[in-house]
């Protein structure tokens, strides 16, 4: 609901503000204009709207502060100093250091007093960008049909003329960032409150049963290394030899640092959940992301379970096994993926949308090893330069073929022989490890001193027996 709120005003704001906006932006701006004309109507139907917005609006809409706590629009212009330009006979004298003049335009001057003013008189060969700032309050009801506590919202609006190409093509870009602010009087009644108890219980229960999990995972994790230390130092007395790094990890359980882990994303994310639902945080996006990835850990916890039966036991030991090999192999593989990545970036980012910068090549990169839209990467290449054109076939060429049948089907083929290895290991049985021998040395001694202490004391119970079978009893 914060997202669609959100998402749904800056559609609004677009429509309410911008001149003839057709409700899709032009690539990575609203839209743009061409003449003068067009420029100050855009700008003048954007403050006009803003002073009538109370009448206009579909929206619980309301003029908001701005950083001087003042009500009103805030206009700003960057253009070069003073200085003259001849295009036709290609002359230019001109100072390149930047000027920005601001005003703060009040509700209680009318669109005329505005036009008239001498800031507005913009002289478009030394002009940068004209800047349009205002604050707007809101209210997100739709939280009641929830039954939650509404959300009070300040947007921060910019609309921006941009004009330093200088090409005769002017872009306006509107961004929208809103903040979420507890609201200073909510008088609501009726079943939210009630609803919004309960759920609170709830949540200090989870808190509850988590922090008893965490505590005796750790618990557990403590007594693990301080056996280890044990053993490592016993190892190292009685065999002279230091325990390898494999064995060591044996003492400690992942699981339980997993859990752990988890834990702790579940406390600090529920903590704010409970306080974003008694409206004292906003911080949806942090308390979002703790959640989330502790619901994550809590399921991959449940393959431990699954690991008990051999049959479902393949995926760890599997996982296990190749992961060393596959990092090794993503490392040397990265190197290459890296050199790719800034050869197109610098080479095609002029002549390719997907190129244009770095991580927009990385995500195009990684599309094309996983076969997705292979042909219209190639399609796209504008053929305005024949040695930028064949450059690029040549690069997408070996880029495929590099990746696609040799590095990945290595990749394949690690992962594929770690499983191989495992269903070996489950038929013939694991090799044993320096612990697991001693372990079995330790238990075989163990069972050999109960067997003798067992066989003497028969022997001794038999022997009473015997000696008593002579004796006569005397009355």
């Amino acid at each position: 609901m914060v997202v669609a709120f959100k998402e749904e005003n800056t559609v609004a704001f677009k429509h309410l503000f911008l001149k003839g906006y057709s409700g899709t932006d032009e690539d990575d701006y609203s839209c743009s204009v061409y003449t003068q004309e067009d420029v100050y109507e855009s700008i003048f139907f954007a403050l006009s709207q803003y002073r009538q917005l109370k009448n206009i609006s579909l929206g619980t809409l309301g003029y908001g502060e701005n950083e001087d706590n003042r009500i009103g629009l805030k206009v700003c212009k960057q253009h070069y100093k003073k200085g003259t330009m001849f295009p036709s006979n290609e002359t230019l004298n001109i100072d390149s250091d930047i000027e920005k003049d601001c005003v703060h335009l009040d509700l209680s001057k009318s669109p005329q007093d505005w036009k008239n003013s001498s800031f507005f008189r913009l002289e478009f060969y030394r002009l940068l960008q004209v800047e349009i700032s205002f604050h707007l309050k809101g209210i997100d009801l739709q939280t009641i049909h929830s039954r939650e506590l509404p959300d009070c919202y300040v947007f921060q609006n910019t609309i921006t003329f941009d004009n330093k190409a200088h090409s005769g093509k002017i872009k306006i870009y509107f961004d929208s960032e809103a903040k979420i602010e507890e609201c200073k009087d909510l008088n609501i009644s009726g079943s939210i409150q009630k609803n919004t108890q309960y759920v609170l219980v709830f949540d200090a229960f989870v808190i509850v049963i988590c922090l008893a999990s965490l505590i005796l995972c750790t618990r557990s994790i403590v007594l693990a290394l301080r056996l280890r230390k044990r053993f490592l130092d016993f190892f190292l007395e009685k065999y002279r030899r230091r325990v390898c790094d494999a064995d060591q990890w044996e003492f400690i359980n992942g699981w339980y640092i997993l859990v752990i882990i988890s834990d702790l994303m579940t406390v600090i994310g529920s903590i704010l959940k409970m306080e974003i639902k008694a409206k004292n945080l906003t911080n949806y996006d942090l308390c979002s992301i703790l959640l989330g990835t502790s619901t994550l850990f809590v399921w991959v916890g449940v393959i431990r379970y699954l690991g008990y039966f051999q049959a479902y036991n393949v995926l760890i030991l599997t996982m296990q096994a190749s992961l060393p090999k596959v990092l090794r192999f993503c490392a040397c593989a990265g190197m290459i993926y890296l050199g790719y990545t800034f050869c197109g970036w610098i080479v095609l980012g002029p002549y390719h949308d997907k190129f244009e910068d770095l991580n927009t090549v990385a995500e195009c990169l990684f599309s094309l090893v996983n076969g997705d839209d292979m042909f219209a990467t190639f399609a796209q290449i504008q053929q305005k330069s024949i040695l930028v054109w064949l450059f690029s076939r040549l690069y997408l060429y070996s880029f495929i073929s590099l990746f696609i049948y040799m590095i990945l089907s290595l990749f394949i083929a690690l992962i594929t022989d770690s499983y191989d290895t495992i269903k070996k290991y489950q038929q013939n049985g694991f090799p044993e490890t320096d612990l697991q021998e001693f372990l079995k040395e330790r238990s075989s001694k163990e069972k050999y001193q109960k067997e003798s202490s067992a066989f003497l004391s028969c022997v001794c119970c038999l022997r009473r027996k015997g000696s008593e079978d002579h004796l006569i009893p005397v009355t």
